[in-house]
């Protein structure tokens, strides 16, 4: 379904607060929401990385290639998950990356797919964009390339594709549905869809839907889990399945203290903590 905010306004504030992040070093990350300062959901760390925030990349991804990234990437993490370890990528493949940011998903599915294998990602935000290209050329990633554009409108040709990631970017759109069509049409036929993103079970209170901070922050843009599962469904895509893996309360309470306008004082706290949480999501496009 389609926000009630203008999407236009959405894609703006959002941009705009990304942009920021990209061209600060994420400096501002608590100011993103989403998560606790130094954790690894949806905002990033500020300069040098420190042991416990090395520890927290660690722990987000169950790789150990994530620490073999230099601090340029693994410092503007912007993700809830670990997509590319739950696409069970193979050499050879084609992989998209629906909001990219700084690349680091795209570098870690580079080393999955091979020489053989390309890596797309694509991103709203022209900072991250640059940013990510710096990130390609310090790494010497030749089978990666970055596309300005939006999820909801990729960049890519029909049937191209064969796994299409995404790590807590979906959350941020005002037509998820439509990015669900353009996944379903870029992949090829038994394409694979893999996806960490911020879910909730059950509805959120309107004002927290209508305050532009949480978009950014992905809270107020999240999907209950059944209808995240229905709009896959209602694309064309089969085997779907939605995991859910807890978020710590810090994560929870740093995002809620992000919203600028919405008053949950009707909402009873352990309502909140039961209704935020990350999920691991998968699908296919029929063979």
């Amino acid at each position: 379904m389609k926000s009630d905010i203008e999407g236009g306004s959405i894609h703006a504030y959002v941009r705009q607060r990304y942009e920021k992040a990209a061209l600060q070093d994420v400096s501002i990350a608590g100011d993103l929401g989403c998560c606790a300062p130094g954790q690894s959901c949806c905002c990033g760390p500020a300069g040098d990385l420190t042991p416990e925030q090395l520890a927290g990349v660690k722990q987000l991804y169950e790789t150990p290639d994530v620490l073999e990234l230099p601090q340029e990437v693994t410092g503007i993490s912007l993700g809830c998950g670990d997509p590319v370890t739950l696409a069970a990528l193979q050499p050879g493949q084609t992989v998209l990356d629906l909001g990219s940011g700084g690349g680091i998903d795209c570098f870690l599915a580079a080393k999955r797919v091979g020489p053989g294998g390309r890596v797309i990602g694509v991103d709203m935000t022209p900072a991250m964009i640059d940013r990510a290209r710096a990130n390609k050329e310090k790494l010497g990633a030749e089978n990666v390339e970055f596309r300005l554009g939006e999820i909801e409108h990729l960049p890519a040709a029909d049937g191209t594709v064969d796994v299409i990631l995404s790590n807590c970017v979906i959350n941020l759109s005002p037509d998820k549905p439509q990015v669900f069509r353009e996944a379903f049409r870029v992949l090829k036929p038994g394409g694979k869809l893999a996806v960490s993103d911020i879910v909730t079970r059950g509805p959120l209170p309107e004002a927290v839907k209508a305050d532009l901070a949480a978009w950014a922050g992905c809270v107020s843009g999240a999907l209950d889990e059944s209808e995240f599962a229905a709009l896959l469904e209602a694309a064309g895509f089969v085997g779907i399945t939605l995991t859910p893996t807890a978020l710590p309360r810090e994560v929870i309470d740093e995002a809620v203290a992000q919203l600028e306008e919405a008053d949950l004082s009707g909402l009873p706290e352990a309502d909140v903590y039961q209704a935020v949480f990350s999920a691991k999501i998968t699908a296919r496009k029929p063979a």
